[in-house]
């Protein structure tokens, strides 16, 4: 029996402060600059609405087969330290899940730790690709290379 939910998180040391990473989060026009997805689909349409910033922001895309179509919109932002996202996967199958981005500085080292986590409940679908995955191994490493795409852009921006 597969679970009812899931939650795939990853985190990384990135050399800059919150204050240099947040506007990265907050604004969906930069993603495109860090996004695991970015770049798998050129022909990928992307539209954006409400505000620039922050709560209200939304970004939908429809691409090939690789990104699919859906939409995200920034519920919660918390300046320097958290956003939140509603995303939306329309297709190839419709799923509903929250990303949380949280932003903590790191006490020795300096730095800030940014945490990237989804979750959503699972719906048959996902279920069934847990059959032949987890949730945690089939996204865990697009949650990495984003990661790392932010700490390169925010560190050489320093």
């Amino acid at each position: 029996m597969q679970p009812d939910s899931y939650t795939v998180t990853r985190t990384v040391n990135i050399a800059a402060t919150a204050e240099q990473i947040f506007p990265l989060i907050n604004d969906f026009r930069k993603w495109d600059n860090w996004s695991p997805w970015a770049k798998l689909d050129p022909k990928m349409v992307a539209t954006h609405s409400g505000p620039p910033t922050g709560p209200g922001a939304s970004y939908h895309w429809i691409g090939n087969e690789d990104v699919g179509e859906g939409r995200m919109t920034i519920t919660g932002s918390d300046p320097s330290s958290k956003v939140v996202v509603d995303l939306n996967f329309i297709k190839p199958f419709e799923s509903n899940a929250v990303c949380t981005f949280q932003l903590s500085p790191v006490a020795s080292g300096g730095g800030t730790n940014v945490s990237w986590s989804m979750s959503g409940k699972s719906n048959f679908m996902s279920k069934a690709m847990m059959l032949f995955a987890s949730m945690d191994s089939m996204i865990g490493s697009d949650f990495e290379k984003g990661l790392r795409q932010m700490k390169t852009l925010a560190e050489s921006a320093r």
